[in-house]
């Protein structure tokens, strides 16, 4: 048997006698002569087959032929004097036609046949963004020196003390599907500094919108030794260039196939105040929305526009959130106890990061659970790391499908979720 050849390598093959595997991505049965395409995880290659039926699309084959060269073929060769051999029975029809340019399908369709859909170039493209994503992130944080970790997904208290928690039975006792892995990468720090993550979070969170999920995949990192949220904010910033440039090396045809551009991460990304930027959108719209504890969807699409214009950057450093509206871990700015120490990060009018200084004394988390009327019992396990010892320290997280979503411009979060879990579906 000749090796195997990728569909992309097969132009390097002009002359020889190579064999290709794949999926009939399209067939065209002509009088005299039958054309296919084959599809693999590189791309596309032109097989020149007798006249006569050829197998159906999405049959998976293998063929061994001569390359010639052909500029109206994929890539500017084709295989000739082709033997093809069926590897998989007659395949079904899929929900629509994948070899079509575009996808004509609702996105419920495109969910409901997620394994077969998601072989069309178009839809695929963004998981290639996403994975080259995650990569740049590793690479970023590694050479921040930090440490990769793996924390349980399953905890026996609500990370964020709040209720939109997936609650399960854990051998006869209650437990949790873990809101993030907070609580782990805070102890991890008081073994090696600094340390990242990249795993699933679960938020019972009944939004049934196009940004919200009930699983995602958190990129989530934890610094020791740091003096306030503005340390942190940099290593942010390099998390997210480190991640552009991974996706420029590794998926830069998928964003063309998907007509999305990069940013241009800026050196130091320019920071506002969250009464800053209340101020100025209630003076920008007419709205009073100054007492305001978050941010709306809208107010996020406003100050994009306004950093584009006036910093020319599609990332903007939202800081100072009410410390009511963070976690009580989020340490308070010392100077306004009312504000955190906290930021989040807006890329293309949505806030794809949230972070910030944690407090890191014991009987600063006493004082800060009885302000909100929390019992201190179940957190015991995550407090007694705070009694030995622990650094100032600080972090942030990031949703890789937002991510994605915003940079890939999908309307939806759940284009470029595979399998996505939310209010509905729960299959496949």
């Amino acid at each position: 048997m000749v090796p195997r050849v990728l569909s992309a390598e097969v132009p390097a093959h002009v002359g020889e006698r190579i064999t290709i595997a794949g999926w009939v991505h399209r067939r065209r049965e002509l009088k005299s002569v039958t054309f296919l395409v084959v599809r693999d995880r590189a791309g596309l290659a032109q097989v020149v087959l007798p006249a006569g039926p050829a197998p159906a699309e999405e049959t998976v084959v293998r063929v061994q032929g001569l390359v010639v060269a052909n500029d109206q073929a994929p890539g500017g060769a084709e295989l000739t004097e082709a033997e093809l051999t069926q590897l998989s029975g007659p395949a079904c029809p899929p929900p629509f036609d994948l070899y079509r340019p575009t996808v004509n399908a609702t996105l419920p369709t495109i969910l409901d046949h997620a394994p077969t859909t998601l072989r069309h170039p178009l839809l695929r493209a963004g998981f290639e963004v996403a994975a080259a994503s995650a990569a740049g992130f590793r690479t970023a944080m590694t050479a921040a020196g930090c440490t990769e970790i793996f924390t349980p997904k399953i905890v026996e208290s609500a990370t964020e003390g709040g209720a939109n928690v997936f609650r399960l039975d854990y051998f006869g006792r209650h437990a949790y599907l873990a809101q993030s892995p907070q609580f782990y990468k805070q102890a991890m720090v008081g073994v090696f500094e600094r340390v990242f993550e990249v795993g699933p979070v679960f938020r019972a969170e009944p939004h049934d919108t196009g940004r919200h999920l009930a699983q995602y995949a958190s990129l989530d990192a934890e610094l020791g030794f740091i003096t306030d949220h503005f340390d942190v904010m940099p290593y942010c910033r390099d998390a997210v260039a480190g991640m552009a440039d991974m996706v420029r090396e590794r998926a830069e045809e998928a964003m063309r196939t998907l007509a999305a551009t990069l940013p241009k991460v800026p050196a130091e990304i320019p920071h506002l105040h969250f009464t800053d930027a209340m101020a100025m959108i209630s003076a920008a719209t007419g709205e009073d929305v100054t007492g305001e504890a978050d941010l709306a969807p809208a107010h996020e699409r406003w100050l994009s526009d306004w950093a584009v214009r006036e910093h020319g950057s599609e990332l903007l450093f939202v800081t100072g959130y009410p410390l009511d509206s963070k976690p009580f871990y989020t340490h308070p700015d010392p100077n306004r106890p009312r504000y955190s120490n906290g930021f989040d990060l807006l890329f293309r009018g949505t806030e794809i990061v949230t972070g910030g200084q944690r407090l890191h004394r014991h009987e600063d988390y006493l004082a800060a659970l009885a302000a909100r009327g929390l019992d201190p019992a179940p957190f015991a396990g995550y407090l007694q790391v705070f009694r030995h010892g622990m650094p100032p320290h600080g972090g942030f997280a990031m949703g890789l499908e937002r991510w994605t979503a915003q940079l890939t411009g999908a309307a939806n979060v759940r284009q470029v979720t595979l399998f996505p879990r939310d209010l509905h579906r729960l299959s496949p």
